[in-house]
């Protein structure tokens, strides 16, 4: 890895050969360029042959240990279109992927492995959500925005009761318009779930490509998730089983699909979290708000950030939102419009 000397950008070197374009007889596509028809096919097929690997030693696995659960870790477990369908295509009944199940999480594996294999230590602890990281007082929130860049015209700043915010924030959301969320413990992984967010009106078909060209400055086809309140899940997905994470893609049902066309992936399928007012209450009281309002259980959820590391701190959100076309930002009880 090295960094640009302009704006300290990390940037990786190609982690492929020669003989790897080759072999799949198709030079590497360069950022920027054209998604043709040879990309998307070689997609494809990439994926349908790691689904049949994958599901293949899903399926072996289940008949060798008899057990109906599977808990799932490693680079690969992040595949939730692979994950969605394994409830269909093995014997397996319930699912569990942790929310760093990449090498960010191996420590943890190791740390349990030893606990309870080594040390015989009994099992007690369970990971049903992922805000790990750090968070911040009121009063060093008050800080950040105080002493913010936030220029004097143009802005409104606005501390409010949570009743007050949630209605004001989920108004906002309805309305079309693109809001930071930044509440809590950061969530420890690769997704932003309802901390560290950026969220919108998923009922809103233009809405993807809206943030892909105001904030956002990625591929058309990257997915942006529904959020949903857990309790709903059956009524909006053909599965009802958990996916706290987002590690799961399930079907969103035929007759809510024009409901929610902004997270719909072009197979009908969404990569979903599902929220709980246990895990979340914040996030789950900001969407069960959006569904008094309108009528839909979902909100749009994506990483709080623009081609950078997720925010982490205060004054990364705010320096984030300044800098990009959001609408407005939340930040703890602070709400912050522009004009």
């Amino acid at each position: 890895m090295s960094w640009a000397e302009s704006d300290q950008t990390p940037t990786l070197g190609r982690l492929f050969s020669d003989a790897m374009a080759g072999r799949l007889r198709s030079p590497a596509r360069q950022p920027g360029d054209a998604l043709e028809p040879r990309h998307r096919n070689l997609a494809a097929s990439l994926q349908a042959r790691l689904e049949e690997v994958y599901l293949g030693m899903l399926r072996k696995l289940a008949k060798n240990a008899g057990r109906k659960a599977v808990c799932l870790a490693g680079g690969v477990a992040f595949n939730c279109v692979a994950n969605g369908k394994i409830f269909d295509q093995t014997p397996f009944e319930q699912v569990y992927v942790q929310p760093a199940a990449g090498d960010g999480g191996l420590a943890v594996g190791a740390a349990y492995h030893v606990w309870h294999e080594t040390l015989g230590k009994p099992r007690s602890f369970v990971m049903d959500h992922a805000y790990w990281g750090p968070g911040y007082t009121p009063a060093e929130i008050r800080q950040a925005v105080d002493g913010s860049a936030l220029p004097r015209e143009g802005y409104t700043v606005s501390e409010l009761p949570e009743g007050e915010l949630m209605r004001r924030t989920a108004a906002i959301i309805a309305d079309g318009k693109i809001l930071g969320w930044f509440q809590g413990r950061a969530e420890w992984g690769p997704r932003a779930l309802g901390n560290r967010s950026i969220v919108a009106d998923p009922r809103r078909p233009e809405m993807k490509e809206i943030l892909n060209r105001r904030i956002k400055h990625r591929e058309i086809f990257r997915p942006f998730a529904p959020s949903i309140l857990a309790e709903k899940t059956g009524d909006w997905f053909e599965k009802s089983h958990p996916s706290p994470f987002m590690t799961l893609a399930y079907p969103v049902r035929r007759e809510r699909r024009d409901k929610i066309p902004a997270p719909t992936h072009v197979d009908g399928t969404g990569r979903l979290q599902t929220v709980t007012e246990d895990a979340n209450p914040r996030y789950h009281a900001l969407i069960r708000e959006f569904e008094r309002q309108t009528g839909v259980p979902v909100v749009l959820n994506t990483s709080f950030n623009d081609n950078e590391p997720i925010v982490c701190r205060p004054e990364e959100a705010l320096d984030c939102f300044l800098r990009t076309q959001m609408d407005a930002l939340a930040v703890g009880n602070y709400l912050i419009t522009r004009s």
